[in-house]
């Protein structure tokens, strides 16, 4: 059995950076889309949603776009980028 030796899989260090990546990116796009929503707010002279709060009272709807969006493309970009060519150059 000599000559055929496989490389080692890269699929668990893929899985965990991936599963870590989800609720970072949930959680990054839904502060976000917060920001959003009160620039939103801002700009169209929505009044706020009770005493006290400075956010509209349609928050919650921009949060869940934005943490779906978020949980989507973070680990995507992330595991897209791990998978490119490696460069074993030292800078």
């Amino acid at each position: 059995m000599t000559g055929s030796a496989k490389p080692p899989s890269d699929r668990g260090r893929n899985a965990g950076i991936g599963c870590l990546m989800v609720p970072l990116g949930a959680a990054s796009g839904a502060m976000v889309a917060v920001l959003v929503s009160k620039m939103v707010a801002f700009f169209l002279k929505v009044p706020d949603c009770a005493e006290g709060m400075s956010v509209p009272c349609f928050w919650y709807k921009y949060a869940g776009v934005g943490a779906l969006f978020g949980a989507l493309t973070l680990p995507t970009l992330v595991l897209w980028r791990l998978a490119g060519p490696r460069s074993d150059k030292p800078k």
